[in-house]
């Protein structure tokens, strides 16, 4: 059974807090840094001392590779690196490297797993760090760490006018469709971490993750992925000729339930320390917007049916309403600490910010008759319920690693 040592926030000030993020499309959370650790003492004579010197190489590695990552995992420059990557590129092969030979002490209820104490940085909880001696801890803080990287790399994906390791030369729409990728893979990660990492850890453990690592927050983390999956879909299907109008209600709806989902699992979470705060200030802003969208499309579709006016009206009303509420979420989670910046509307958002104040006052009914109807029907408190569609995003399924050959000769 693994053991626990948690670090005040005041104790070590190893957390590191950016003094601005830049600009911001997708929310990535601070970046957990794994801190130093000795394998040879711990694992003595039971395995090669090879096979110690190979798992100290591969995590020293991304230990100061994450270090040095983590101030600039929003910034929108990528820099070179002697393999002709990025960053962030090089840092999640990192990762990627170390889970199998990593995986050799988990598998097969190894006797050394337990036997190292595995230390990492916090970003959303008020304890500093957190030691656990599991290695499935490890485990679990990998693949969040891989995640949270894919996150960041579709943010800047998506940044407008930016130039991005790796995608210099391809179009936003091919960006656009990537991100969609990235996200759908970030997604599976977390699912996995929550439906196959997590109930290997013993109960007494699980309650005392940080809440960067627990379930809710990973879960939360998850939809986000996927909602700004449908996000994208929806600006490319709003751009595209060929999408009708039930296409793009559909979509708008799926992303309300997504990040109706998201905002369910962290609503009641302690998160703070900065990062976690603005965790759940992007996801409550980019529910409502959601919902501007969702209201919008579907009383542009009401108003084609035989839907009575007053009733179209208040959906387009509650589009109306949503959208300045928006505005008001988007704003408190741009000034939230670590300070961040929205970049010029795109897609989805530009969509709504140009169409809703400009499209629905002409739509809305002046005749004395039709007005007492929109009355009755009191807007907000009464707008029409959204269409309920089946999620059609779903994570990319996946799988860890085999555990490194080397391990057999041990």
């Amino acid at each position: 059974m693994g053991c626990l040592l948690s670090t005040p926030d005041a104790a070590v000030g190893a957390r590191r807090r950016p003094r601005n993020i830049g600009e911001i499309v997708v929310f990535v959370p601070g970046l957990r840094i794994p801190r130093p650790l000795d394998f040879a003492q711990p694992l003595g004579d039971g395995i090669s001392k090879s096979l110690v010197e190979r798992l100290s190489a591969l995590r020293t590695r991304i230990e100061v590779m994450a270090g040095q990552e983590a101030p600039m995992t929003t910034k929108p420059r990528r820099t070179a690196t002697q393999h002709g990557g990025s960053t962030l590129t090089d840092l999640q092969q990192a990762l990627e490297d170390y889970l199998p030979v990593l995986l050799g002490l988990v598998e097969n209820d190894n006797r050394l797993k337990h036997n190292l104490q595995f230390c990492w940085i916090n970003q959303e909880d008020d304890v500093e760090e957190t030691t656990m001696s599991d290695s499935r801890y490890e485990v679990l803080s990998v693949l969040h760490l891989m995640a949270v990287l894919l996150l960041s790399q579709a943010n800047l994906l998506l940044l407008p006018n930016k130039s991005t390791g790796g995608y210099q030369n391809t179009s936003l729409e091919e960006c656009k469709r990537a991100s969609i990728d990235i996200f759908l893979k970030a997604a599976g990660y977390l699912d996995f971490a929550v439906q196959k990492v997590l109930p290997q850890l013993p109960l007494e453990l699980r309650n005392d993750l940080p809440l960067d690592l627990t379930e809710g927050v990973l879960k939360s983390l998850c939809l986000q992925a996927l909602g700004q999956g449908v996000e994208i879909q929806l600006g490319m299907a709003i751009d595209s000729i060929k999408a009708t109008l039930a296409v793009k209600r559909r979509l708008a709806c799926e992303m309300v339930k997504y990040w109706h989902q998201a905002h369910e699992y962290i609503k009641d979470l302690p998160l703070a320390n900065g990062w976690g705060e603005k965790h759940k200030l992007f996801v409550q802003w980019k529910h409502i917007e959601a919902k501007a969208a969702a209201y919008y499309l579907h009383g542009l579709i009401l108003e084609e049916g035989n839907t009575s006016a007053g009733i179209t009206a208040a959906a387009l009303q509650a589009a109306e309403e949503y959208l300045k509420e928006s505005k008001k979420a988007c704003e408190a989670f741009h000034t939230a600490l670590p300070p961040s910046r929205n970049p010029p509307l795109w897609g989805a958002s530009k969509y709504l910010t140009e169409k809703i104040p400009n499209d629905i006052p002409s739509k809305m009914i002046n005749s004395d008759s039709q007005r007492h109807e929109l009355l009755d029907c009191r807007i907000m408190q009464v707008a029409p319920a959204l269409p309920d569609f089946a999620l059609s995003l779903k994570p990319d399924e996946y799988q860890l690693p085999s555990m490194d050959p080397s391990w057999n000769q041990v």
